[in-house]
């Protein structure tokens, strides 16, 4: 009789805290894709198609647990006028925390 192994991963190793300007734009790219896009399947598929990010990877931007970046980015802004916005207003937010 053969036993069934599990895949569960142990619980071990180091925490990383995120800091709060990369959840902020985690969060706020979420927002502008679903303003945007809606949260249908359809909407998912509309922004793989813009980007050529794989289907899991945009799931994770509209879940807002990871953000798009470098040319991924570029293409959301392009398409989206709501994500090259909310891209705008972070940069903005960002140089008057730096003083700029």
């Amino acid at each position: 009789m053969r036993i069934k192994m599990g895949t569960v991963v142990p619980k071990m190793g180091t925490f990383v805290h995120l800091d709060a300007p990369q959840t902020d734009y985690r969060r706020a790219i979420a927002m502008a894709l679903h303003e945007e896009l809606g949260s249908t399947h359809r909407a998912i598929k509309s922004a793989m198609r813009w980007t050529g990010a794989s289907e899991r990877t945009v799931k994770y931007w509209f879940a807002g647990e990871r953000g798009p970046s470098g040319d991924h980015l570029i293409a959301l802004a392009r398409n989206s006028d709501v994500v090259l916005y909310v891209f705008l207003a972070l940069a903005d937010r960002h140089a008057e925390e730096e003083g700029g």
